[in-house]
């Protein structure tokens, strides 16, 4: 019986991650029973090799330390029986069991034969919403007290408390759940099945009543979900915007306080919706003035459900900033309220339909598995089915293929789930709110939909504006890589898959089964054409510049009007062909929509696959399409061929970014551009320029940080030129000039950085050298969480944090 087990929660630091050479420094364990910590044992060992600077620095163990400590032959049969007749638990256990049980045998010690439970992938099922399961990242996330990261004693102690906390929560799931998550757990690693099952059988024998939040659905427990209805004071408010300083100062004085520059954007943003006869107004707000209840408060005056204001800012990001803090903020001042909705596109929400019918699948792999439980757990919480609560870094997985929304047109009306779809709850939000929070992408990608997502407004608002024309050029950009195609084609074709299965599918269809074989056939036909025109197209290259692999080369028309009588032929071939492929394509969708339910949930996922390619061949074709037949001024044609001969085309739009070819610009009756940065210099028409508007009006509000009394400017005396420097020379020239400025400033240091990547280049060049010098380097993402490394910044003196 599980009260009577001991679990020994396990984690070791070691010199290396190779057993054959490296060996332990530290060994720490914690044993559990009866749901409580009973006993702790950890001690330092003499690992008999010089322990590197960079161990050194990750586990602050060093040589001086390890000199007296036992070696591990000295300590071997000591571990051994203190783990004889338990459950071994560890975070990532694949490491420390191998390691420790090869460490026994190189002792004489017998192997480890002992169960095992890892703590990663039970995080991963019960804590799916957590940002990263590294155990600093999860203890700093969940309050755990972490001392020492990094070390054996402290690890275990966190790791086993994480233990205790996830299993408090397992007892917390309904039996529904969990009986469907000891059903997919068999592929999880070691024991850990077994573990969950145990919990599983005991929760069977105490079965608890389900809370009143939930509520069990065609057999998935979901939380309740309610439409927060509108609501607005008719009566005994004052609804007049105040426009004086002292009227501000009254609404204001018991919140946020009195601001000169934030009153004046008021004032500018509700002159603009209300008397302005232009209909562009830009606003350069710098940080600190408060621009974003500058233009909210204003338009709390404005905006109703009938004819809410649009705002877009930059990224996903700032959207739930706007939401969570901005928008809360805003309502403790705003008599007339604001009701926020977050809007997105259908890919950002799970398909419950589909979900359910995964769960019927078999031979599924172990991450698809840990995927579906994680999302039975997640389903308890969520209350949008919005996929960014995960906080996954991709969803490039079969699993989210297979669940990503593909619109409320796909769905069965006749399913139970129907009624909980995630995305009809969203379409049931927008009608209720009068604000709608989207993104630039998603604002751009409104010229490209057939039915505009977004309502019409009097009210849009374009926050962090000066980023829209980039991000419009890149959602207008087009590429084809002719090799990633190819593969894709092949193993759609392979036995038992896709187009084998749609096939299978079809079989009441017969005419259509039959356009399926002539489409199989006909993208074999395209792959080979296409393999034959790139030969003519570098044909191009080879006669006129030295061939030159991995950089893109411009492809101008005069260049083009050089291709072989071949080229020209194979064009046509390859415009047929996709001619044809398009005209069936439309066929089987149609049969697909018109007889949607007549096919099962499973079904449904096997033709979702189908036109997600189908999607891919559109691409395809348009990007071809520009690349052999529109010479317009705007497009810039690119040649990309890698030294294994893998082509890419890309084309790109230079008036991606002019309003007025846009199909959205023309439903917003007026629109604000507004952010910190709106000018280049002292032009103050270097954005609206680029956006193709001539009659705006620019207004600046002036920064009320004084940067002469309180910044100090550094000046590099060697610069490099940026644009022809590959990322190493980048990151080397960075980290020099940091590690120069750290020499001349005895306090913390802040360095922000735009890529992620150029980030980890310089931290990886710096760390040793800092800690050489006794400084320690703080990195987003590879040395710890944001509300942890902030913690660390500002109580350790002269931390560097990037």
């Amino acid at each position: 019986m599980r009260e009577k087990q001991m679990y020994a929660v396990v984690d070791i630091e070691t010199t290396g991650t190779d057993p054959l050479t490296d060996r332990i420094i530290q060994f720490g364990c914690v044993l559990i029973k009866n749901g409580e910590i009973v006993s702790r044992f950890a001690t330092d060992i003499n690992p008999n090799q010089a322990i590197s600077k960079q161990i050194q620095g990750l586990t602050g163990i060093s040589n001086t330390r390890v000199q007296k400590a036992p070696y591990f032959e000295d300590v071997a049969l000591t571990i051994y029986n203190l783990l004889a007749d338990t459950i071994f638990v560890a975070h990532n256990i694949y490491f420390d069991y191998a390691f420790l049980s090869h460490e026994l045998v190189r002792c004489g010690a017998p192997k480890l034969k002992i169960p095992g439970i890892d703590t990663v992938e039970l995080a991963q099922v019960f804590l799916p919403t957590e940002k990263s399961f590294r155990l600093n990242d999860l203890a700093e996330s969940l309050g755990l007290v972490h001392d020492n990261p990094h070390q054996a004693d402290s690890d275990a102690q966190v790791t086993a408390e994480l233990l205790l906390l996830i299993e408090r929560k397992m007892y917390q799931l309904p039996l529904v759940t969990m009986e469907k998550i000891t059903k997919l757990s068999h592929k999880l690693g070691m024991n850990t099945h077994d573990y969950i099952s145990d919990i599983y059988e005991e929760m069977k024998n105490d079965i608890q009543p389900l809370s009143d939040q939930l509520k069990v659905v065609d057999g998935l427990v979901l939380r309740k979900k309610e439409v927060p209805l509108f609501q607005q004071q008719l009566y005994g408010g004052k609804n007049t915007f105040p426009k004086s300083k002292k009227a501000k100062q009254k609404r204001f004085s018991e919140t946020i306080g009195y601001r000169a520059e934030q009153s004046k954007m008021m004032n500018l943003v509700y002159q603009h919706f209300t008397e302005d006869e232009n209909k562009d107004l830009f606003i350069e707000a710098a940080t600190g003035t408060g621009k974003t209840l500058g233009y909210l408060f204003p338009l709390s005056y404005l905006a109703t459900p009938e004819n809410p204001v649009v705002i877009s800012t930059v990224s996903i990001v700032l959207q739930n900033q706007l939401l969570e803090k901005d928008i809360a903020l805003a309502n403790q001042v705003c008599e007339k309220k604001l009701h926020a909705t977050v809007v997105k596109s259908h890919r950002h929400y799970l398909d419950l339909q589909r979900f359910k019918a995964t769960l019927n699948f078999s031979n599924k792999a172990k991450q698809y598995v840990l995927y579906q439980m994680g999302v039975l757990v997640w389903l308890l919480e969520t209350q949008t089915g919005d996929l960014d609560e995960l906080q996954l870094t991709t969803l490039e997985h079969p699993f989210w293929y297979d669940v990503i929304h593909r619109g409320t047109a796909f769905l069965s009306e006749k399913g139970a789930l129907y009624k909980e779809d995630f995305l009809r709850f969203l379409h049931k939000n927008i009608k209720q709110s009068n604000v709608l929070i989207v993104n630039h992408a998603f604002l751009s990608q409104e010229t490209l939909r057939e039915v505009p997502l977004l309502p019409k407004s009097s009210f849009l608002i374009i926050d962090e504006a000066h980023h829209l024309p980039d991000i419009a050029g890149r959602i207008s950009s087009k590429q084809f890589n002719y090799f990633t195609f190819k593969k894709q084609v092949s193993l759609l074709q392979e036995k038992e898959q896709l187009f084998d299965k749609v096939s299978t599918s079809l079989k009441s269809y017969p005419e259509e089964t039959r356009l399926v074989r002539i489409y199989d056939q006909s993208l074999n036909e395209v792959v080979e054409e296409f393999s034959d025109f790139f030969f003519e197209l570098r044909q191009l290259f080879s006669s006129s510049q030295t061939r030159r692999f991995g950089e893109e080369r411009l492809v101008e028309k005069e260049l083009f009007d050089g291709l072989s009588i071949e080229g020209e032929i194979l064009i046509q071939k390859i415009e047929s062909l996709f001619s044809d492929m398009l005209q069936m394509q439309q066929r089987i969708q149609q049969i697909i929509e018109r007889n949607l339910e007549t096919f099962s949930v499973n079904e449904r996922i096997t033709f979702v696959r189908l036109l997600r390619f189908f999607e891919t061949v559109q691409q395809v074709i348009d990007c071809f399409d520009i690349f052999v037949n529109d010479w317009q001024p705007c497009w810039v044609k690119e040649y990309l061929e890698n030294k294994q001969g893998q082509v890419t085309l890309k084309v790109n739009n230079l008036e991606a970014s002019i309003l007025s070819s846009t199909l959205w610009y023309q439903r917003y009756e007026k629109i604000l551009y507004t952010g910190g940065t709106l000018k280049f210099g002292k032009n103050k028409h270097y954005l609206s320029d680029k956006l193709g508007l001539t009659d705006v009006v620019f207004k600046t509000i002036l920064d009320p940080y004084d940067y002469e009394d309180n910044a100090r400017l550094f000046l590099p005396t060697e610069s490099i030129n940026i644009q022809e420097s590959n990322p190493h020379e980048l990151a080397q020239y960075i980290a020099s000039v940091i590690r120069e400025i750290s020499d001349q400033e005895e306090r913390p240091i802040l360095v922000l950085f735009t890529s992620h990547e150029s980030l980890a280049n310089v931290y990886h060049k710096l760390q040793p050298d800092m800690l050489n010098r006794g400084r320690e380097i703080l990195a987003q993402g590879i040395t710890g969480g944001r509300e942890k490394l902030l913690k660390r910044f500002f109580f350790i003196p002269k931390t560097v944090f990037c």
